[in-house]
């Protein structure tokens, strides 16, 4: 990834919460540890953020930070090569006039391209992927009740009668913070309510997860391995986390990147 680019996604990132991390900044880049200090110092000394011990913080946070997750923009040129292939194998899935609930997100936003080429009613509670659904293709688009987050691009409720619980689907495509031995993971209270939600509407439940998210972790479970169909993940998945999987009896689909071909096991 280039300076500048580094350089965007670790401004954008430091809007997000009051101080991001290094760690968090490695992740987000796929740059060195040395690297990504050598950034936030020389974007101190520009003044466009300040330089704090083991991180980086606005000058000028915002006053309301939103739901713990990052910005849409942030995460949306972030492995997409990976994205992209991972969507596509989502969406052979489909077949024309059954339901599907997709929640928001940067992967599971890479389904719109090729469900455009589809008939199908989709519910979702991210704003971009029914943007993108209503002006460009003939799939029936549904949506919850709720408040729009800007930064991260997804319809959120409070309150339990959002509408969600009146839609069935045979299958629900999601992402994921991280996903591990205990389950999926998520980063926020409100977006592990939204979720569960949809879940609990679904017969099946596939995870969009990028090989990244194996290793990734947060504080909130959000459903257990048992709870999941299948795993659609791209090449860069180990053995030791494929072997996870099948122990827990979750059907695991690798989509290759370049060549958007896939293999299935399980």
């Amino acid at each position: 990834m280039h300076e500048s680019e580094r350089h965007r996604l670790i401004l954008s990132a430091v809007q997000e919460r009051p101080v991001v991390t290094v760690g968090d900044l490695v992740d987000l880049t796929g740059a060195s540890e040395a690297t990504i200090r050598r950034d936030i110092a020389a974007l101190h000394v520009q003044k466009k953020l300040r330089r704090v011990r083991g991180g980086a913080e606005s000058i000028n946070p915002p006053n309301f930070v939103g739901i713990n997750a990052r910005p849409f923009s942030v995460n949306e040129q972030v492995r997409i090569a990976e994205k992209r292939a991972i969507a596509r194998a989502a969406v052979d899935l489909c077949a024309d006039g059954e339901p599907i609930i997709i929640n928001g997100g940067t992967t599971t936003f890479q389904m719109v391209h090729p469900l455009t080429a589809k008939r199908l009613q989709v519910f979702t509670n991210s704003f971009p992927i029914a943007e993108h659904l209503l002006k460009n293709s003939k799939n029936t688009v549904l949506l919850p009740a709720g408040a729009i987050y800007r930064e991260q691009n997804i319809i959120l409720s409070p309150f339990d009668e959002d509408g969600s619980r009146t839609f069935y689907a045979r299958k629900m495509f999601m992402g994921c913070r991280g996903l591990g031995p205990l389950g999926l993971m998520e980063g926020d209270p409100l977006l592990v309510q939204a979720e569960q939600k949809l879940i609990g509407q679904a017969d099946e439940l596939i995870v969009l997860a990028d090989s990244s998210k194996f290793a990734a972790r947060s504080s909130l479970l959000l459903c257990p391995l048992s709870r999941i169909h299948t795993v659609i993940t791209d090449t860069g998945i180990s053995d030791r986390d494929a072997a996870m999987l099948e122990a827990a009896e979750v059907r695991l689909i690798v989509a290759e990147p370049r060549a958007a071909t896939q293999t299935t096991t399980g």
